[in-house]
């Protein structure tokens, strides 16, 4: 028998289907000379701190750091996680082969790999890898499976994340709650990824907070019923600006120039997740999350390919696909039929690079029809078509005509766009269909098409004087919080620049969502309207961090390209959890001991050992100091309503040393 494992039961009925494994039993379906078994997502997890040292389970500013010498994962202590863990157990034993049919991704690799090592897998394994569920990409992949080794840098850049959040997250929220809470029992919360991500808010919120208005004045004039504006810009003076409109209201407004210039606009982008993230956020008002939910139930239903990617091309063997995928979007027939009435599809460089491929492509629909969407996946997936077929029509043709005008010495100026040939646009009929980036400051003199000027041609106009404020920066939205933690809080409008700051970008695609959702369950920020603001615990959090290694941006970009360079086999994996660990311990030296970091020559206090058992150690429950030997049948305890939790070392050795003189007996029979 073979053995195949899935992610989720709902992928392992597709491929039990496929293989034809028919007979469904408790946990797997069988049947053709295959199971077909699967996981829920994460079976297994790293294990926590007293798994390796009873002593660690106490919160102790004096354990710290902890860094076990060598990792270990278990299965996550739920009852149906550890029946599903024996039941794939079981039928490794009765199998000569398994194929790992987990999502197409680093964290898909990790979480399989983690379930075939807890389960005892020694048999040979093969990898399907597979950009989307329909039938025929299902059968193409067991027609060319792939060796376990190739994905190999994959499992290992997932491992070195888990690590690495393990490390920073396990220390830096122990030494900071027991450092600042100042007897609140409120944990404080911090991660490698979550935390730089509050930075960016509460820096932003900052700046909001302490930005200072300063007003100017602008000089304008209404000719024709054209707006055209002053080219001297802002007056710092409103009697400077009031002495223009008395220099010039009694003079012409002369025409002096009229430029027109040509111009294409390339259809917009494919998408990757952060794009369709950014976008839906905008046009829909959809949370990181939802989007992530709904395009991942798209991929499900073999509408669309794999969704948690970081890239916005198409591999070059996508192409001759696309005739078939374009004549399957029936509903979109009125697009697609120009397009294949032609003898050839437009193939730009601009969407087919395999140098800007590595695992998958971009996100586009399968071909495969819709059947009941909800409304919000109906918009999802019509937003994904559009931009696929509109990849392949004309570029839009436009004209950009420039106005100068003059009254005396003053000088105005004034533009105006005109779509010769719409192209692509013609798939986006609605004004807001393509969303254009937010917080760019449109010039009030740009209207969308002007009047018919001639150089020289003069006349009456209405100058005025406006007051204006300068204006804060603008909170964040989810939208342009994603493009923010994609480029590690730079700001970067031009496209080539952003492909090159994914790689430092603050986490991955497929975890943007979940760490903003994470700040919200804890907490640290709320919505208002679109805006995301930082609270009062989330201010104090960051205003408490001290070391920029917890909070930067740049520095979590680093890694985050570190972990880019183990996948490419360019950077041992045991180097970088070698630097986390370097990381981690002078984190901890310099938080309790200054900037030095070096702690004093002083032995750390060991923990003390049961004076019941003499086997165990004593550690602080929740009700009562307990041994650590409760299992084999120990049941020392000291209740907190006798002594007090908060007994320092000292006081707690006192404490036992006095329960020990008190019961002799139990020593003696011991």
């Amino acid at each position: 028998m073979i053995l195949c494992i899935a992610e989720k039961p709902s992928v392992a009925r597709d491929i039990a289907r496929i293989l034809n494994a028919k007979d469904r039993h408790d946990g797997y379906m069988a049947g053709n000379g295959y199971f077909v078994s699967w996981t829920f997502g994460h079976l297994c997890t790293l294990k926590e701190p007293h798994d390796y040292d009873p002593y660690w389970k106490r919160w102790d500013l004096h354990s710290l750091p902890i860094i076990p010498d060598r990792f270990g994962i278990k299965f996550i202590p739920q009852p149906s996680y550890e029946k599903q863990g024996r039941i794939i157990a079981s039928l490794m034993e009765q199998s000569e082969m398994v194929i790992n049919c987990g999502d197409a991704g680093q964290e898909g690799e990790l979480i399989q790999r983690w379930v075939m090592q807890m389960c005892g897998c020694k048999l040979p394994v093969k990898r399907l890898w597979i950009s989307s569920m329909t039938d025929e990409a299902i059968r193409e992949g067991f027609a060319a499976l792939k060796d376990e080794q190739e994905f190999q840098s994959l499992y290992e850049a997932g491992l070195c994340r888990a690590i690495g959040d393990w490390l920073l997250g396990m220390n830096a929220t122990r030494l900071y709650t027991l450092k600042h809470r100042s007897g609140q029992r409120q944990v404080l919360s911090i991660g490698r990824v979550q935390t730089p991500t509050l930075a960016l808010i509460v820096q932003r919120q900052h700046e909001i907070d302490n930005f200072l208005p300063t007003t100017y004045w602008t000089v304008s004039t209404v000719y024709r019923d054209t707006s055209f504006l002053s080219t001297q810009g802002k007056y710092e003076k409103a009697e400077d600006a009031e002495a223009v409109i008395a220099q010039i209201s009694s003079l012409p407004f002369e025409i002096t120039n009229i430029t027109q210039k040509k111009g294409k606009e390339l259809p917009p982008k494919l998408f990757d997740l952060t794009g369709l993230q950014v976008e839906c956020n905008k046009k829909f008002n959809l949370t990181a999350e939802e989007t992530l939910a709904i395009i991942q139930s798209l991929y499900e239903n073999k509408l669309t390919t794999y969704p948690r990617v970081d890239t916005t091309y198409l591999s070059d063997d996508i192409y001759p696909k696309v005739p078939n995928i374009l004549r399957n979007l029936t509903i979109y027939s009125s697009f697609t039929e120009p397009l294949l009435e032609k003898s050839s599809l437009k193939k730009s460089k601009k969407v087919f690079d395999n140098s800007k491929i590595t695992d998958h492509h971009a996100i586009i629909p399968t071909g495969q029809q819709p059947g009941h969407l909800t409304e919000k996946e109906g918009k999802v997936f019509d937003l994904i078509v559009r931009h696929f077929i509109a990849a392949f029509y004309p570029d839009c043709e436009v004209s950009t005509t420039t106005v100068l005008g003059a009254v005396g010495k003053t000088i105005f100026k004034t533009s105006g766009k005109e779509i010769l040939k719409p192209g692509w646009r013609e798939l986006f009929t609605q004004e807001n269909d393509i969303c254009e980036e937010e917080n760019k400051e449109v010039e009030e003199t740009t209207n969308s098409v002007l009047p018919s000027f001639v150089k020289g041609e003069s006349g009456n106009h209405k100058p005025e004087v406006k007051e204006k404020q300068t204006q804060p920066p603008k909170y964040y939205t989810e939208a342009t919080l994603l493009r923010a933690m994609e480029t590690a809080g730079k700001t970067v409008e031009d496209e080539t620049l952003q492909e090159a700051m994914k790689e430092n970008g603050i986490g991955r695609p497929s975890t943007r969502a979940n760490i903003i959702e994470t700040l919200f369950k804890r907490n640290y920020i709320v919505r208002k309207r679109k805006n995301l603001l930082a609270t009062v615990v989330g201010m104090e959090l960051i205003d408490t961090l001290h070391d920029e290694l917890l909070k930067s941006p740049e520095l979590t970009g680093q890694w985050e390209y570190k972990l880019r360079c183990i996948e490419r086999r360019e950077l041992p994996a045991s180097q970088f959890i070698q630097e986390l660990k370097q990381l981690t311990c002078n984190l901890v030296n310099e938080v309790l001991y200054g900037s030095n970091g070096n702690p004093p020559p002083i032995a750390q206090t060991p923990p003390p050992i049961c004076p019941q058992c003499g086997k165990g150690v004593i550690l602080r429950g929740k009700t009562a100091f307990g041994c650590s030997a409760y299992k084999e049948g120990c049941n020392f305890r000291l209740y907190y309503d006798q002594y007090q939790a908060s007994l320092t070392d000292t006081e707690l050795c006192a404490a036992l040393e006095d329960w020990a003189a008190t019961h002799k007996d139990i020593q003696t029979s011991k």
